[in-house]
């Protein structure tokens, strides 16, 4: 089969299409021919040499977390899906010993980490994280939901949005961004969303942006966020200079969800505002199986449409990061195998 692998750690440049063996289940696996499968910053962070859990002696690597197919086999043991079953996967990889595994929620397991493995023609899943397709939910949509919508919908659930409420969305155009404001539309929440580019946040306005911030300055921005309001929760997937603004800018008793560290690794807190004003900052990572399996739901229904930017083909990936990396991109870059 083919795989589009990283080869070298340069960026775009270092993704070459490769032929590899096909994928056989072990026991509790199963094959899933690939239909689709997102990219994310995620796998840019690797590609770009910028991520612990890869180094050159992994080379070559396959990566994608976000895969969507039909199955093609399963291993001893399988009785979740059957062979011809159209699925999407959960990439969570979880002990299954921990306290969290154990009593919940999933993403919280003392040695989660994610899958890896779907930007290629066949992938071997374990089984029981694949969630069926309803019908009327395609793959190339399925495959853009796992990461970016899970883990808005849970930062959304950790930050207690509910209808009515403001919620902050630095980097609105983002894969995280974009899933945050329509997933707080379908709750009833208003958004206030930043981007850089206005024909961006102009996109995002479509698809239920309520207030569009077109600035980098971190005081500008302030100071646009506190004539619309104190927000009641941030969505903070860029880290960095964000999370003090973020910390600044929501109201007395706000509650501000980290994901992510695309602006910076490191943060600064105003202890004294942060105690005296009742504010929470609270870290999530992705979320949880049951949370992709309400998302489908949702596409099922006709509630949520997740955004797509572009599709790529497999000989077409290095493209598809490229496009991530110029950051002129919204919503979802998927490639299809």
């Amino acid at each position: 089969m083919r795989a589009a692998a990283f080869t070298e750690l340069i960026g775009p440049d270092g993704v070459s299409v490769i032929d590899r063996d096909d994928p056989e289940p072990g026991a509790g696996d199963a094959v899933v021919d690939v239909d689709a499968c997102a990219i994310n910053r995620h796998d840019l962070w690797i590609l770009e040499g910028d991520s612990a859990m890869v180094d050159t002696g992994d080379l070559p690597f396959v990566t994608g977390l976000d895969v969507a197919g039909t199955v093609r086999e399963v291993g001893e043991g399988v009785s979740s899906v059957d062979p011809g079953d159209r699925v999407v996967l959960c990439p969570n990889e979880t002990c299954g010993e921990c306290r969290f595994c154990r009593e919940g929620p999933e993403n919280m397991c003392e040695n989660f980490s994610l899958y890896h493995g779907g930007l290629a023609e066949a992938a071997r899943v374990d089984a029981d994280r694949l969630v069926p397709l309803p019908d009327g939910v395609d793959a190339t949509t399925a495959a853009a939901i796992p990461t970016a919508y899970t883990t808005a919908f849970h930062m959304l659930r950790r930050a207690d949005v509910g209808p009515g409420d403001l919620v902050f969305v630095p980097g609105a155009t983002g894969g995280v961004g974009v899933a945050t404001v329509q997933l707080a539309e379908i709750i009833g929440a208003r958004t206030v969303g930043t981007s850089s580019s206005d024909s961006k946040l102009e996109r995002v306005r479509e698809f239920g942006l309520d207030h569009g911030i077109q600035s980098t300055d971190v005081d500008e921005i302030r100071e646009r966020v506190a004539e619309i309001g104190a927000p009641d929760a941030v969505i903070n997937h860029l880290g960095g200079e964000y999370t003090e603004l973020g910390q600044h800018a929501m109201r007395r008793g706000g509650t501000m969800v980290i994901c992510g560290r695309t602006a910076g690794g490191t943060s600064s807190i105003d202890v004294a505002d942060f105690f005296l004003g009742h504010k929470r900052v609270v870290g999530s990572t992705m979320g949880t199986q049951d949370d992709l399996r309400r998302l489908v739901d949702l596409v099922a229904d006709g509630a949520l449409e997740p955004e797509i930017d572009e599709t790529f083909s497999l000989e077409e990936t290095g493209d598809a990061f490229a496009a991530m990396q110029d950051r002129e991109s919204v919503g979802k870059l998927i490639v299809e195998p």
